[in-house]
């Protein structure tokens, strides 16, 4: 059985721009993506961090940090469907938990880019949970 724990924000770094961004100013954003193994006596888990950063003209306007966790019966087994599964839905937590705490701030009108896939090697992630 897999059990997911609450999205936890445990960092959210807003710095309000000193003057006001201009319309054709370019706000870039990053995700990063990390992953890390819990264990426990009688359940193994994996842990999900997503962090992204926001930033004008090379100053940093936020810094938010999600983290997931799922717990997992030691003798069930993961596949990579279930794997991006998680990984999907983890990112979909964190990307509503954005939305929600983004507003009231410059970025009220800005989304997080949608999580690339094709980067995450889940061959080396799902011995993890083994």
């Amino acid at each position: 059985m897999i059990e997911q724990t609450p999205m936890e924000i445990s960092t959210w770094n807003y710095h309000p721009p000193v003057k006001p961004i201009a319309t054709d100013s370019k706000i870039i954003s990053h995700t990063d993506f990390d992953v890390m193994r819990k264990r426990a006596a009688t359940k193994k888990g994996i842990a999900m961090r997503f962090t992204c950063k926001f930033s004008l003209d090379g100053v940093l306007l936020l810094e938010i940090v999600g983290e997931q966790s799922y717990v997992i019966d030691l003798e069930d087994q993961v596949t990579k469907m279930e794997l991006i599964r998680m990984i999907r839905n983890a990112f979909a937590n964190f990307t509503e938990k954005f939305d929600f705490r983004k507003l009231g701030t410059v970025l009220a009108d800005k989304s997080l880019n949608p999580l690339n896939e094709s980067i995450i090697d889940l061959d080396t992630i799902l011995p993890i949970l083994d």
